[in-house]
């Protein structure tokens, strides 16, 4: 399905994912390779909203299996939105688990009155830009959201650590690329750029044994 004008496709069904593996497969030996090892690639859409944008910060700097356990915790305390977390005291939150950063961070979303609604019709770099004007929300996070909460086709995370780890081991690099280069490189995989990332995550997953991504 095609977006509002400047947003381009948005991913809402495993066809579309299915629709841009195809394109990367056919452009790219390599993701043909991954793609064989892999088997089809996750939806991994999600609702957008305040309770994402917290999940990402969540997941920021710690593990995957880190972060689901916090989450899980803070699910648990009914601390998911922003009301909650505003009216938390501050041993609530580190009790499930976050650091005197995030607690900060939880609270500045909280705060920020972000009009979700009319992110859902914005330009991609529109939505980054107003989501890293919050403190602790940084590009890669807003990427996520934009990826994940949004569906948009054509958004990358080159700053991603399992990203960079599975293009390094895919593409025979000697070293992971750096953000610059990184994004350089992913447009190259236009328009389909989030699907290559899904790609790359489930690559992550057979090669290291481990989930990259929430």
């Amino acid at each position: 399905m095609s977006g509002a004008a400047g947003v381009g496709r948005i991913i809402e069904t495993p066809a579309c994912v299915a629709e841009g593996a195809a394109h990367l497969a056919a452009c790219e030996p390599r993701f043909a390779a991954a793609l064989a090892l892999t088997g089809p690639l996750p939806l991994r859409r999600r609702a957008d909203g305040f309770e994402p944008l917290l999940s990402a910060i969540v997941s920021q700097q710690v593990s995957v299996a880190s972060a689901d356990a916090i989450w899980r915790r803070l699910q648990e305390a009914g601390l998911t939105g922003a009301h909650r977390i505003a009216q938390a005291g501050d041993e609530d939150l580190r009790a499930c688990g976050l650091s005197r950063q995030k607690i900060r961070y939880a609270r500045e979303l909280a705060r920020a009155g972000i009009d979700f609604a009319a992110l859902r019709d914005a330009p991609t770099e529109a939505v980054v830009a107003r989501l890293v004007e919050v403190p602790g929300i940084g590009r890669w996070t807003a990427e996520i959201y934009a990826m994940f909460s949004l569906g948009r086709a054509d958004v990358f995370a080159p700053a991603d650590l399992a990203l960079q780890e599975a293009a390094r081991v895919l593409f025979e690099m000697e070293a992971r690329p750096r953000e610059r280069e990184f994004r350089e490189m992913a447009e190259a995989w236009a328009p389909w750029r989030a699907v290559a990332a899904r790609l790359l995550w489930a690559y992550y997953r057979v090669a290291k044994e481990r989930e990259g991504i929430r």
